[in-house]
């Protein structure tokens, strides 16, 4: 296979991952950063990176949008459901574990 058809299929790829995470508005971060050691947050701060190494201007609200489909703040504030302090507890460690530092939420 040829670099910019897998580029092409890891891009599609992508987009029906992300489709499918604006879908499952039940699907909370924490869930997920717990389970997976991601989130769509994450997806975000990737998106992110990923442009600034190439030179691209896109602020994180820009990715965010891209990723939940529509402002941070109206996710949040749609569908984000207050954690439970256990949850909490086993986010700090998980998002510890993979990110490499404490998270300064």
């Amino acid at each position: 296979m040829d670099n910019p058809t897998r580029t092409e299929l890891e891009a599609a790829a992508f987009r029906r991952l992300i489709a499918h995470l604006q879908e499952r508005t039940d699907v909370q971060n924490i869930d997920l950063m717990n389970l997976a050691g991601f989130c769509r947050n994450c997806f975000s701060k990737w998106l992110k990176a990923a442009a600034d190494e190439r030179g691209v201007t896109l602020s994180l609200d820009q990715a965010r949008e891209m990723v939940y489909g529509m402002p941070y703040e109206d996710w949040k504030a749609k569908y984000q459901k207050e954690a439970s302090a256990e949850k909490q507890a086993v986010f700090e460690k998980a998002f510890e574990r993979t990110h490499g530092h404490p998270h300064q939420g």
